[in-house]
């Protein structure tokens, strides 16, 4: 047996865990998911003890793999609408900013020629489920990133929208102006030393 799989995922008095099928729908304070569970496994619901156990038909390849995938899955789901998930986001350049227009977030991050019909840079709607926060707009000190909060009850929703976005302009390695993670560690590089000529 895959002891991650078959570990009991519990859940809060404040969680409503229920189960039709194939089909588990959670639903909490933040919001409420659902999800299909992979071929091979099936879940159970213990409402005495507030838990979830899924169990596996067989104990090929397969059928392990989605074993515990379905427990991390269903384990995500519990945690994303009692907790919620976030990412913070950090701009960092000279004039770089973003700001919050209805459903979208513009940014504006270094490329010049680039203009919407915002003036913004680049345009990024945002999907229904996730909200995010703009924590520190363009008035700040040279040293003083911008901060985005990206928050939702769906971790690959969450985590997929704040990797779109990085990738709009990923810090670069010699100043290391651009989008990065909140704890991300971006790698330096020293540039090109300049000498005299003889």
């Amino acid at each position: 047996m895959s002891r991650l799989g078959s570990k009991p995922v519990s859940y809060p008095s404040s969680v409503t865990v229920t189960l039709s099928g194939a089909q588990v729908a959670v639903k909490g304070a933040k919001g409420s998911l659902s999800l299909s569970l992979p071929a091979g496994t099936q879940a159970e619901v213990n409402a005495s003890s507030r838990s979830v156990t899924v169990k596996r038909a067989d104990d090929q390849k397969q059928s392990r793999a989605n074993h515990g995938l379905a427990r991390a899955l269903i384990a995500n789901m519990v945690r994303g609408v009692s907790d919620g998930f976030s990412k913070r986001l950090l701009i960092y350049g000279t004039g770089y900013n973003c700001k919050l227009e209805g459903k979208k977030l513009c940014l504006n991050i270094g490329f010049m020629g680039r203009k919407t019909t915002s003036g913004a840079q680049y345009e990024k709607p945002i999907p229904d489920g996730i909200k995010v926060t703009v924590e520190a707009p363009a008035a700040r000190g040279d040293n003083e990133p911008a901060k985005i909060l990206i928050e939702g009850c769906d971790r690959a929703m969450v985590g997929e929208f704040a990797a779109e976005v990085r990738a709009l302009r990923r810090a670069e390695p010699y100043k290391g102006k651009g989008i990065r993670y909140d704890n991300e560690v971006v790698k330096r590089k020293q540039g090109k030393a300049v000498t005299g000529g003889g």
